[in-house]
This record gives structure tokens, C-alpha cells and sequence, in this order.
């Protein structure tokens, strides 16, 4: 969440760099919230300052041997107010965390202005999409061909957005979360973790705003349960509550898990094969870092995602998201896309963010700093890769014209040295 002295000290400023994320929160209503704090917590102040004054004159009574009935009485018919108002200041505190609770991050001074994708801005691109001498299927068609890849079987078991994968291609799947773990945590310094795919209510919202995106998880029924929609809910919230050492920074995970999403709200976009459903695989990358280093971690971060799809020789770009099209925690990111010759486009595989102290603060998540006095850590998170995807794009840029797929050289020893899946 936001940091509330911010919004009390400058207000307008941050209306104007929200209203680059879309529609305003109404500020009014925070402004008569805190009208409302401040009267209750100076008539409580002075009521608690009048009980210390009139205990302190009780004990010096006492002391002297008089009788301090009389004071002791003055004491008891405060009490009651003064419980009235203590819990009409922690009403007011609930519905200012709550008005907190809903409103986005701010954007970093470096994001582009826009309110669509369409005002992306592209930062590179990386390897030339395949020129095809045959009619080139989408992934759909090519596991058909292939039958590993089954989507009538899932909807019959789950319904829609849902996929069974088979043999060789079920395997190919497996071998990329391998492929992906063995770089980043050999290669890139990053810590394997294995989590809960459950999360409580508070580490959901440590991370996110559960008020504003309870629809998007999956809850267990009559428990304080839901489905993890990525390994960032269960991972950040290691140090929810902490204080760790400024020599430990960064800490650095990466964890394989599937990730459940309700997709609310994406009626009609991309029913069609494995682009959105509502289980799917990523090796997701956690990083708890130095405010002072965040955005050159965040640079790092979003180049070891690119090794993978160097690694696998897949063309891919870089973008950097307008403020209009950013998720609700992040104060940046970057998208990276692959080419997928099915759809004749670039789709994102990977996001990277910065989210500063956004989370942080939320958790209480924090270090100590070189004066030793604790302070926010900075989290960053991005996937490395949605594993899903990364199989579709595989599937679309290596296929054959005889309908088998060719395994990327970078894979073939997690294969069994399979050099081409096949009917």
C-alpha cells in the first residue's frame, strides 16, 4: 500500500500521478476520514493525558496517606469515554486501511504516460521471427496432430481452460520447468523453494489487494484458503513481518508451482488452447532487495527471464508498460513478449516488476539499514518462464511441415537426447 504521510502531505501530487493509472480514488472521502482521525485521537490523546494526570495524583495521595476515593472515582467515570473514543479511533484506522487498501502504486517517474497496451513502449527485440515454406498451425492444431495434446479430455474432467498433455509433449513440459530451475539457480544465484499452493487471506493481500481482486482466486470453501494465482504470494510473503539483516540482501528465489486464476473478467479473450486458463505451470523469480538497488536488480532480473528464450533460440521484445496498463503493486515493468507464429504476434511470457515498498509496507517487511534502524525492503518478482507458454511457443516455432516438432538443441539431454517429437 501507499504510504498514508505521503497522501497527507501531498495530496494533488499523488491525484495527478494516479490519474496517469486511470480513474482517481475520491480523495474527499480520505480528506473527511482524516478530519474525523484527527478530532477522535486529540479528544483521546487529552482523555489519556487527564487518566496518567489524575493516576499520578492518586499515588502521590496515597503516599502522603489521604484519601483519594474522590480521585479514583474522577478516573472511573472517564473510563468508559475513553473506551468509546479508543474504538472509534480504530474504526476510523479500519476504514482509512480500507481506502488504502484499494488504490494502485504509484508509477515510476521512468514509465511511459499512456492508458493501453497500445501505448507500450518497445525497449528491444530480440532474434527474427522463422520464415515458414508451409502453411504454419497454431499449437492448437500442432498437439492435435501430434494427439498429446488434448483438450476435449480436460473439458470433460474440469471444463473449459483446461488442457491434458500427453507423452512426449507432457514431457517437453516438464523438461522446461527443469531446464528453467537448473539456469536461474546454477547460473543466476537464485535459491529453489518449494511452497503451499494455499495462501492465507493475509498473505494474499500482503502482496495484492484482496478487497479489489478477491474474484480473480480460487477460495476453499469455508476456510481462509485460496489457490495460488503465482509462486509470488506464497514467496514474498517470507518476509512478511521481518527484519532481516542489510547484509542478507538481496535474497533471491525461484519456485515451480502451478498458478490457479479465475480469469474473472476475460470472458471471450482467448478461449481458444492455452494462451489463458485456469491452471498452469511458471518458475516464477522473487527478489527482496535494497531500496537504493531495486531498479538495477529489476534490470537483472528481467535478463535472466531472457537467457531462457535465448537459450531455447525463440524471438522475443521487451516492453515497458504505460501507466494505464500496469498491474494494481507495480511501480514498473517490463513485458516480454515471444513470437508466435500461430497468431502472427508477439504475447507476453514473462512480466517483470519493480513494486518498491509497496508490498513491503503492507507485510512490514523490512532491514536494517547501514544505521542500523529498520526500514522497507524493495520486492521485485517476474516469471522465468509461464511454462505453458513457453511450451506453446516452442510447438509454433519449431514445428515441421509433416506435423512433428523438433525439440530445441538446449533440451534434448532433459529429453533423453530426443531430437524431434512425432506421431
Amino acid at each position: 500500500m501507499l504510504d498514508i504521510q505521503l497522501l497527507r502531505t501531498d495530496p494533488q501530487g499523488v491525484a495527478r500521478r494516479l490519474a496517469e493509472r486511470g480513474p482517481t480514488p475520491d480523495f474527499a472521502e480520505f480528506e473527511r476520514l482524516e478530519a474525523s482521525r484527527k478530532t477522535v485521537q486529540a479528544r483521546t490523546q487529552a482523555l489519556q493525558a487527564k487518566r496518567n494526570q489524575l493516576s499520578k495524583q492518586i499515588g502521590q495521595a496515597k503516599a502522603r496517606g489521604e484519601d483519594a476515593a474522590a480521585l479514583m472515582g474522577e478516573v472511573n467515570a472517564q473510563a468508559d469515554g475513553l473506551k468509546a473514543l479508543e474504538q472509534q479511533l480504530e474504526q476510523v484506522q479500519r476504514d482509512l486501511d480500507a481506502f488504502l487498501a484499494v488504490i494502485p502504486n504509484l508509477p515510476h517517474a521512468s514509465v511511459p504516460a499512456g492508458k493501453s497496451p497500445e501505448d507500450n513502449v518497445e525497449v528491444r527485440r530480440v532474434g527474427a521471427p522463422r520464415k515458414f515454406d508451409f502453411a504454419v498451425k497454431d499449437h492448437v492444431d500442432i498437439g492435435a496432430g501430434l494427439g498429446m495434446l488434448d483438450f476435449d479430455t480436460a473439458g470433460k474432467l474440469a471444463g473449459a481452460r483446461f488442457s491434458v498433455m500427453k507423452q512426449d509433449v507432457a514431457r517437453l513440459h516438464r523438461a522446461l520447468a527443469q531446464f528453467m530451475l537448473d539456469v536461474h539457480t546454477q547460473e543466476h544465484g537464485y535459491t529453489e523453494v518449494y511452497v503451499p499452493y494455499l495462501v492465507t487471506g493475509e498473505c494474499a493481500n500482503g502482496v495484492s489487494s484482496l478487497t479489489k481482486f478477491k474474484s480473480d482466486l480460487f477460495k476453499i470453501e469455508g476456510r481462509d484458503l485460496y489457490l495460488i494465482p503465482t509462486a509470488e504470494y506464497p514467496v514474498t510473503n517470507f518476509v512478511r513481518g521481518e527484519i532481516v539483516s542489510g547484509a542478507e540482501l538481496p535474497l533471491k528465489f525461484v519456485c515451480h508451482t502451478p498458478c490457479f486464476r479465475s480469469e474473472a473478467g476475460s470472458y471471450g479473450k482467448d478461449t481458444r488452447g492455452m494462451i489463458r486458463q485456469h491452471q498452469f505451470d511458471k518458475v516464477e523469480l522473487v527478489q527482496i532487495v535494497h531500496p537504493a538497488k531495486s531498479y538495477d536488480m529489476l534490470e537483472e532480473l528481467t535478463g535472466h527471464a531472457e537467457v531462457i528464450l535465448k537459450r531455447l533460440e525463440l524471438p522475443y521484445r521487451v516492453v515497458t508498460l504505460c501507466t494505464g496498463d500496469m498491474g494494481f503493486s507495480a511501480a514498473k515493468t517490463y513485458d516480454i513478449e515471444v513470437w508466435l507464429p500461430g497468431q502472427n504476434a508477439y504475447r507476453e511470457i514473462s512480466s517483470c516488476s519493480n513494486f518498491e515498498a509497496f508490498q513491503a509496507r503492507r507485510m512490514q517487511a523490512r532491514f536494517r539499514n547501514e544505521k542500523g534502524k529498520p526500514e522497507l525492503v524493495h520486492t521485485l518478482n517476474g516469471s522465468g518462464l509461464a511454462v505453458g507458454r513457453t511450451l506453446v511457443a516452442i510447438l509454433e516455432n519449431y514445428q515441421n511441415a509433416d506435423g512433428s516438432v523438433t525439440v530445441p538443441a538446449v533440451l534434448r539431454s532433459y529429453m533423453g537426447g530426443l531430437d524431434k517429437i512425432s506421431a
